[in-house]
């Protein structure tokens, strides 16, 4: 259902219906993983996907960036300038 490099790669699948009857297919939520870091600074034009290609040769882990500092939104960690953020070592 999601690459191996997704967030939600390994979850399990659960089927509900909303208030409608529509059947939605969707995957529970996630704990997240106690996770530590490289304090970074964010500056105007920063970009996780960019910033995750730099330290990790892997844009699309920018969501291990989004865990470490426990945001469901991860492009909310850049839109700050002058915001410390965790930048995981791994």
């Amino acid at each position: 259902m999601f690459n191996k490099n997704s967030r939600y790669y390994g979850l399990e699948a659960v089927t509900v219906t909303d208030e409608r009857g529509d059947t939605i297919r969707a995957v529970q939520l996630r704990r997240l993983p106690g996770t530590t870091g490289i304090p970074l600074l964010v500056k105007g034009g920063d970009q996780l996907d960019v910033m995750s290609e730099r330290r990790y040769k892997d844009g699309t882990r920018f969501w291990h960036v989004a865990d470490a500092n426990t945001e469901l939104e991860a492009n909310t960690l850049v839109e700050t300038d002058g915001r410390v953020i965790r930048m995981p070592e791994r």
